[in-house]
């Protein structure tokens, strides 16, 4: 089922839509699969280098609603086996997926981290930050101060959209360590690859138990066929 580029991560698909492991690889097109079965069609992207590298890719803000509950829902369900009091969104395609996770918890609010300096944010809680897809675009994550008494004391949860290098991930890490906290866990929308497995280790092995998806996807290899194949990190 071929589906233009417009057409990905509109449509919850049921089970078995899609073969999980075609014989030929991936071509354009990886199911990635929700707890209960479902599945939700992914492009495949070609990472820079060789050609002979890719991810399923997965951009927040330009799914379905239908999707976007989807990925919500699995979500919750995970965060709450924590109990989190705070549910903290990672900028900027994790604010959504916070907005919807903090809701179905029943919260009245999120607190969003941010990227734009305001003028009273201070140095001392922020932390840089890149990502798989715009590594050459450093930037600064920062903490509103004036968000502390809503997060000190308090258990919170981390939600952004994908974790894949898991260098975003280590900056919100760093950037909470500043402010004295250690978020109960971190959910996201999808786990790409292990990479970020061996990030997160480097700086607490333990907190790898705490990290969780509403789906996953491998990082993919190219076969001399053509096909995408799921790679181990």
């Amino acid at each position: 089922m071929p589906l233009a580029p417009h057409q990905f991560w509109q449509t919850v698909y049921p089970a078995d839509t899609f073969d999980a492991a075609p014989a030929d690889g991936f071509h354009d097109l990886y199911p990635a699969s929700l707890p209960d079965g479902r599945q939700i069609a992914l492009p495949v992207r070609v990472l820079p280098g060789d050609g002979s590298q890719a991810v399923a890719s997965m951009i927040v803000n330009q799914a379905s609603f239908a999707v976007e509950d989807a990925l919500s829902d699995a979500m919750a369900a995970h965060a709450r086996v924590y109990a989190p009091e705070v549910v903290i969104g990672v900028p900027t395609l994790g604010l959504p997926l916070a907005n919807g996770v903090a809701r179905r918890l029943g919260h009245d609010r999120m607190v969003a981290l941010g990227t734009s300096r305001k003028f009273w944010y201070s140095e001392e809680l922020s932390e840089p930050m890149s990502s798989i897809t715009s590594p050459e675009h450093a930037k600064r994550l920062y903490l509103d101060p004036r968000m502390l008494p809503l997060l000190e004391g308090r258990r919170v949860l981390v939600v952004d959209d994908v974790i894949s290098s898991g260098t975003s991930m280590l900056a919100v890490l760093k950037l909470l360590a500043k402010a004295g906290m250690r978020p109960a866990a971190a959910v996201f929308g999808m786990l790409q690859g292990d990479v970020w497995r061996r990030a997160i280790t480097e700086l607490d092995a333990s907190y790898i138990a705490h990290i969780h998806g509403a789906i996953t996807s491998p990082r993919l290899s190219r076969s001399s066929s053509g096909g995408w194949f799921p790679k181990q990190d």
